[in-house]
């Protein structure tokens, strides 16, 4: 059954809204009620694929948001001065809003608020209508689900496993890159970032290695054994859970957690 988007986001889009929705995995841009841009911190921003695609330098990116940011135009910036052209900012800027979107509108991404009149520094690339936009998250979701139903790969630290270590399990170029960072600690978003890649794209990669069992979600590590130091309260205390009250047993508490 197909996840509605968010009422209040369709709501501002009949209302030709401009503003920032924002919810606990990111926000979206309206501008006349379409999206003009899209960021969350699970997603590589525009400056990230620029710049590590070697299109854009760090320092060229810096500059146009020093003089271009306050007036909301540094995609403008960018094409005038000849750093990208028009068509290369427009994918680039495209693939950013939807890898951002997908994470915005999830279903577990939390409440929706927004504030009236909210800009993004870097000015209208190419406004997409709110349906197009929760259109292809849907798509995205669904062919991810199609490959390993398990949305945890999608913001949890994956894992190579043994048959991913063994090399028996056959993996592009791409998804090699991918195994080499599946450290444990790494998440796919982490991933992206570090390649410098559309988190869309590395979404893929990790969930068809996971449903190939070279990489998975780590298991929750088990419960730390207490120090000795704490042991002794603690049985103390279980025991006065376990019995009827009384002043010795608390003195006998209150001693041992003195003596730490």
């Amino acid at each position: 059954m197909r996840t509605p988007v968010s009422p209040m986001l369709l709501r501002l889009a009949d209302e030709r809204a401009t503003g920032a929705l924002l919810r606990d995995r990111g926000t979206l841009y309206l501008l006349d009620g379409k999206v003009v841009h899209a960021e969350s911190p699970a997603s590589p921003g525009i400056e990230v694929l620029l710049t590590m695609a070697g299109r854009l330098r760090p320092e060229e990116w810096r500059q146009a948001v020093s003089e271009a940011g306050a007036l909301g135009r540094v995609g403008r910036f960018l094409v005038d001065s000849g750093r990208v052209s028009g068509g290369e900012l427009e994918l680039c800027h495209l693939g950013a809003l939807y890898d951002a979107a997908y994470f915005v509108l999830a279903p577990d991404s939390g409440p929706t608020r927004f504030r009236h009149g909210v800009a993004h520094w870097i000015g209208p690339v190419r406004p997409v209508p709110v349906a197009v936009v929760d259109r292809e998250s849907q798509r995205r979701r669904k062919l991810l689900d199609r490959i390993w139903p398990h949305q945890e790969t999608d913001t949890a630290p994956v894992l190579r496993t043994a048959a991913g270590h063994r090399g028996g399990t056959p993996v592009t170029p791409r998804q090699r890159a991918v195994l080499d960072l599946a450290d444990g600690e790494h998440t796919a978003p982490d991933i992206a970032r570090a390649l410098g890649r559309a988190a869309f794209h590395t979404l893929l990669d990790v969930r068809r290695l996971a449903a190939a069992g070279a990489l998975e979600a780590p298991r929750t590590p088990a419960p730390t054994a207490l120090p000795d130091q704490l042991s002794m309260p603690v049985r103390v205390a279980a025991e006065c859970a376990a019995t009827e009250t009384d002043i010795a047993l608390l003195r006998r508490l209150r001693d041992a957690l003195e003596a730490l």
